[in-house]
């Protein structure tokens, strides 16, 4: 089982590194390939597919661990949790992300899901009684600003659409990122004892019953080819799983604002990916601009000062302000901001 709360071990320095860098990889390499499945399949078809997919995956790794089988059963049990987390981090956040895709192309959705810790940090204010320093708040408004201006000032993907498209593209991934900086303190509230290999299977099953719902109602899955679905397939169980399984255990690490931090990374990758492939112009010194904007106010958001010092020697441990914000953390705690 996981502790509860972020992970402090001395493995973390090597661990936490290694699982950040993978899943940035993974993450960059899948919106990418997401940009090419949207252009000719719906979005709510891959989102379900990808979904299922990575539902198996999980499911059967985890099938081929006795030692997690009490763990799944205690994660599968808490249904009102479960069902939550897969609304939150697979109906709202695959739909709105890849409708927006599907609108404004992967490396605008890409900077807009990078202000997933400045969204996390302002939901951890609003509903977790997190502090707000001055710095953090021009921080988190300047990343926005940034994302927008970047997102919106080249014009539509397509090079055809009009700007009513682009601003609902926008929009689309801004809902899907907000719902998934709910979904980190979600999950760790209510699955910070149940390690992610066992509590996954239930929330992506969970999540592959919504999205298989509305894509039958919603999406003429006749008209998908098989040759579709297997890349579909391929991005839920080589790429999707792999993410659910780092990001998770990086939550239960180092908590959500850290994890949501990570992802700044992956427009630079996501940009250099579709430049690789052919699919965009190298980027250009305004795009650059707004990227180094968004860097520094998601900086901002997330950086930790130096805590203060003990205002008197005398003073133990436990009663400093410094040393209490070092200790652990529960499932039902925030997370503190330092500023």
């Amino acid at each position: 089982m996981s502790p509860a709360g972020p992970r402090a071990g001395r493995d973390d320095r090597l661990v936490v590194p290694v699982l950040s860098c993978l899943m940035v990889l993974l993450l960059a390499t899948g919106w990418v390939v997401s940009g090419k499945l949207v252009s000719d399949t719906p979005p709510l078809a891959v989102a379900a597919g990808r979904t299922a997919a990575s539902f198996v995956a999980i499911s059967a790794l985890s099938a081929l661990r006795p030692r997690t089988w009490p763990a799944i059963r205690a994660g599968a049990g808490r249904w009102r949790a479960v069902a939550l987390l897969a609304f939150l981090g697979f109906f709202a956040y695959y739909t709105g992300t890849l409708l927006g895709v599907d609108r404004i192309g992967a490396s605008r959705v890409g900077l807009v899901v990078s202000l997933l810790p400045c969204l996390t940090f302002a939901i951890g204010i609003v509903a977790f009684r997190e502090q707000a320093g001055l710095r953090k708040v021009v921080g988190a408004v300047l990343a926005v600003a940034a994302a927008l201006g970047y997102a919106l000032g080249e014009g539509p993907a397509d090079g055809g659409a009009g700007g009513g498209v682009l601003v609902t593209g926008v929009l689309f991934a801004l809902a899907g990122t907000f719902a998934y900086a709910l979904y980190g303190y979600v999950y760790r509230q209510h699955m910070s004892d149940v390690p992610p290999i066992a509590a996954l299977p239930a929330v992506t099953g969970a999540g592959t019953a919504m999205l298989g719902l509305a894509a039958v109602v919603l999406v003429p899955l006749g008209t998908i080819s098989a040759g579709q679905w297997a890349g579909v397939a391929a991005l839920g169980a080589v790429l999707t799983a792999p993410v659910f399984l780092l990001s998770h255990e990086l939550i239960l690490r180092k908590g959500p604002l850290f994890t949501s931090a990570v992802a700044l990374t992956v427009p630079f990758l996501v940009r250099l990916g579709e430049w690789a492939w052919g699919e965009a112009p190298a980027p250009g010194p305004v795009d650059f601009l707004f990227l180094v904007l968004c860097a520094v106010g998601v900086w901002m958001t997330v950086a930790a000062t130096p805590p203060a010092p003990a205002a008197t020697p005398a003073a133990t441990p436990a009663a400093t302000p410094a040393a209490a914000d070092h200790q652990p953390l529960s499932p039902a705690e925030p997370e503190r901001s330092t500023s």
